[in-house]
């Protein structure tokens, strides 16, 4: 092999581990950021009954004209989702909710105040007959939700675990989290944390 020739492979095994060394720092540098950046949880705006209060027990009808009791006993956990036919975000996360459920066995319930007739399309097109839909504005008054999508996850008793406003898998499973930690929200938990000292170049 010439001279040239042992230059050039050299020279292209210094190029790789230049690249091996630079992916690793990179990998490292990830790493480091995904530890700093505060995990996103459900948004809860404060209003309505506070974490740790029993739900208002409120006699309902579903859609299809069923008796239901929000607030009143249930067999475990509860999560009350409120979605309307004219909310896009609400249609796209139907799926994560109903798989969310079913991963942590939640009971799921959907609450709306919209035309019934939206409200029935929307049961129809996400399959959601298995589910008790109740469509009245009775409870987002009692609950003071004024965004949507919004989540309330009640205990068997009916008594308040977590809320907030939800966009993601991510969201909902902050609900989890944060009656399993104790807090109010993910949010509190954050704002809890001890501010690292600063380091004096």
């Amino acid at each position: 092999m010439s001279t040239l020739g042992l230059i050039n492979e050299a020279l292209q095994w210094l190029v790789l581990i230049g690249l091996g060394v630079a992916g690793l720092a990179l990998a490292r540098q990830v790493g480091v950021l995904h530890v700093r950046v505060a995990p996103a949880g459900a948004l809860d705006a404060n209003r309505g009954p506070a974490i740790g209060d029993k739900a208002p027990v409120t006699p309902v009808t579903t859609l299809e004209g069923r008796p239901y009791l929000i607030g009143g006993p249930a067999p475990g956990l509860q999560l009350l989702m409120f979605v309307s036919a004219s909310c896009p975000m609400c249609k796209s996360l139907i799926p994560v909710a109903k798989s969310f459920a079913a991963a942590e066995r939640v009971s799921l319930v959907f609450v709306g105040d919209d035309d019934p007739a939206a409200q029935r399309a929307l049961v129809a097109k996400h399959d959601l007959a298995a589910f008790p839909f109740i469509n009245s504005d009775v409870v987002g008054r009692l609950f003071e939700v004024d965004k949507l999508p919004h989540a309330v996850l009640l205990d068997a008793t009916g008594t308040v675990l977590a809320k907030g406003l939800v966009n993601s898998r991510e969201h909902f499973e902050s609900l989890i989290i944060s009656h399993e930690m104790g807090v109010h929200s993910v949010q509190d938990y954050i704002a809890g944390l001890p501010t690292p000292a600063k380091v004096d170049a």
